[in-house]
């Protein structure tokens, strides 16, 4: 994993695999994954990260 970060105001999390540019991506329920052109997983994007957790992982994650 290259990168991580969280977007509070939208509850997305993007998790960045590589430098390669996205050629397409596909979504498949909550999740979107963007591919370089030769099927290599370049980013992950979660929507509506914070409310598919379950409680005990909102606060573990979320609790300063």
């Amino acid at each position: 994993m290259k990168k991580m970060n969280y977007s509070k105001d939208v509850d997305v999390l993007l998790i960045e695999l590589n430098d390669q540019p996205i050629a397409y991506a596909e979504e498949e329920g909550n999740t979107i994954l963007h591919y370089f052109e030769d099927y290599q997983l370049v980013l992950i994007e979660i929507l509506d990260f914070k409310h598919s957790l379950s409680e005990q992982a909102k606060q573990e994650l979320f609790t300063v």
